[in-house]
């Protein structure tokens, strides 16, 4: 098991004031101070997430410039083409440019980039197949701020080309350790994260940045203000299923476009996104955060990764029942096809940790050949989440390696590929997570390289537990749980609230589930109240821990649903479990010791 250090936040507030105020439990208003929502007015858009809290997309730089290129193209009836990238981020973020000009009747086209045969963004093979179709300007979305040789390419072809994008500036470091950040010829770059850029919120995703242009050219065509309203209301949908999809933080303006994009979610009728739902086996009035980055987020991406990402634009853009059910229904085939890979090459990667020299490494570089590189990224994450370090899934290409890493909170991934950036023929990416391509015989040197310049330490490596409250399970009631609601939606930046407490007694244990893979146990408190708990990790970690706690004999009559007395801490989300009709509060176990 991967070591964890708890630590319990001790933010100071007046909560009974601020209970009182609000018409709260003081639990919920710690829980407030918890996440840095401390004033009247932030706790009060916190709570009611009204949208009247998000940003001006008017203050991004070249904004009006962009808007103004794209309104001409429409006036001057001169073909558009946009170019978004295969994930989930890009492929909504091309449906929303795509409503939103084809709204204003421009003549619109959208391509999006074969994982396989062009990599990560717009690339000159994209530029060519734009000059054959007779494209006057190209948009990109999720992409293009780092794309110099293709722009210049574009403008050389005699294009225009707006950037909407929310990826890191590149930039060099100077011989005096002075940072020199790089800019392409696009006649207008839209992006929050240019140091120039007034923008306030910087941490908006592709989607968000096309939702913002499109709501600037509506006014531009000064097409009617209802009309603005209902279109954004539905492109909110896609800005929102983005953000959760590319895991932002849900924090500012994000928090209240993934919250109002749920509610929106719940009650639409729009036949793409219902036929996926309907396809996943989903209740439609019951869409939460958590279904979309782990249900249908994938699916969307899954078209990406194994197949082409335009099946899944092609859904998106679709609008007629019968065809939208046969889209989704592909996608979620090519979906359970990436999980099976995942699974293998997964388990393929922990041999190879384990059995290997890798396992002293403080920077996992894992090569999987025979991995299919669409799925690196998820890999690298769940061995991130075993080990705890800081890892890269390469795998082997036609003519070069490919590969996905994903990192750990101490450690700035982008920024320390950018100290080995001449190992790579291309890389990008965020401080969490990234992409790169290499030369097959810079393999050994990158993962060489990458661990002299680490300066990680064991303290670094030890997963930090932030616990909002020490609270007994006694306290907990439905009510609370469902005042705790006001919290949601719940992700990156926002965790769902977490408790602790010492000294619960495990009464008995068992293995549920169709395929066995969660443990269902009985607990009992210091008072003596007994406790539902589910514990979601593989049952083979919770049986790691207690062969290490309590050694073998307690874990086999632990594990066969005896009694043995033993205790344990737990750290817990409170939950209300439905199942035929019965409710009963349930505690979610993310943490044993």
């Amino acid at each position: 098991m991967m070591k964890t250090k708890w630590m319990v936040q001790n933010k100071r507030g007046d909560f009974k004031g601020i209970a009182a105020k609000f018409g709260i439990d003081q639990v919920t208003a710690r829980l407030l101070r918890n996440r840095d929502v401390c004033t009247e007015e932030e706790i009060k858009q916190f709570l009611t997430c009204d949208v009247s809290g998000l940003e001006d997309g008017a203050l991004m730089k070249d904004m009006a410039k962009g808007v103004a290129i794209i309104k001409r193209a429409i006036l001057e009836h001169r073909k558009i083409r946009i170019i978004g990238d295969y994930d989930i981020d890009g492929v909504t973020a091309s449906y929303i440019l795509y409503r939103g000009i084809d709204y204003c009747k421009g003549e619109v086209s959208a391509s999006i980039p074969d994982r396989i045969v062009d990599g990560y963004g717009i690339n000159e093979r994209l530029i060519d197949c734009a000059k054959e179709d007779g494209i006057d300007t190209i948009i990109t979305c999720d992409n293009g701020i780092s794309a110099m040789d293709a722009i210049k390419k574009a403008k050389d072809e005699g294009m225009h080309v707006v950037v909407t994008d929310h990826h890191n500036v590149p930039y060099i470091t100077e011989e005096d350790g002075t940072m020199t950040y790089l800019q392409s010829e696009a006649d207008a770059i839209i992006n929050p994260k240019q140091i120039e850029c007034a923008y306030p919120f910087k941490e908006i995703c592709g989607a968000v940045v096309a939702y913002k242009f499109v709501e600037q050219l509506l006014r531009a065509f000064l097409v009617e203000e209802e009309k603005i309203k209902t279109l954004l209301s539905h492109l909110l949908m896609y800005a929102a299923i983005g953000t959760v999809g590319d895991i932002m933080e849900l924090k500012g303006e994000n928090r209240i476009i993934v919250k109002r994009g749920l509610e929106l979610i719940r009650e639409c009728d729009d036949p793409s996104l219902c036929a996926l739902i309907r396809a996943c086996n989903l209740d439609q009035s019951a869409i939460s955060a958590y279904h979309i980055g782990y249900i249908l987020g994938p699916c969307i991406n899954a078209s990406g990764r194994i197949d082409t990402a335009e099946n899944a634009l092609k859904l998106l853009l679709c609008k007629d029942r019968a065809q939208c059910d046969q889209l989704a229904a592909i996608l979620v085939s090519l979906n359970e096809e990436r999980k099976k890979m995942t699974e293998e090459s997964t388990k393929e990667a922990i041999k190879q940790v384990e059995e290997t020299s890798l396992k002293e490494d403080l920077v996992l570089v894992v090569y999987l050949e025979d991995c299919h590189e669409s799925i690196a990224g998820i890999i690298a994450g769940r061995i991130r989440e075993r080990f705890g370090k800081p890892t890269f899934v390469i795998t082997k290409s036609e003519s070069e390696l490919k590969g996905s890493a994903r990192s750990i909170e101490t450690y700035n991934i982008y920024d320390e590929m950018m100290k080995v950036s001449d190992v790579f023929t291309r890389f990008g990416g965020h401080p969490m997570a990234a992409g790169c391509s290499l030369p097959e015989n810079k393999l050994a040197e990158l993962r060489r390289r990458l661990n002299e310049n680490c300066t990680l330490t064991k303290e670094d490596l030890v997963e930090k537990v932030s616990i909002d409250v020490p609270m007994p399970m006694d306290y907990v009631t439905m009510p609370l749980i469902e005042e705790m609601d006001l919290l949601r939606p719940y992700g990156k930046g926002n965790p769902s609230p977490l408790f602790a407490q010492k000294n619960v007694e495990v009464v008995h244990v068992r293995i549920i589930g169709k395929e066995r893979k969660f443990v269902k146990l009985k607990l009992k408190s210091e008072a003596g109240n007994y406790f539902d708990g589910i514990y979601f990790e593989d049952p083979g970690v919770w049986q790691e821990f207690l062969l290490e706690k309590f050694g073998e004999e307690t874990t086999t009559k632990i594990m066969s649903g005896e009694q043995t007395g033993v205790k344990i801490s737990i750290c817990y989300v409170p939950d209300i479990n439905e199942f035929r009709g019965y409710r009963n509060i349930q505690m979610q176990i993310k943490y044993v010791s």
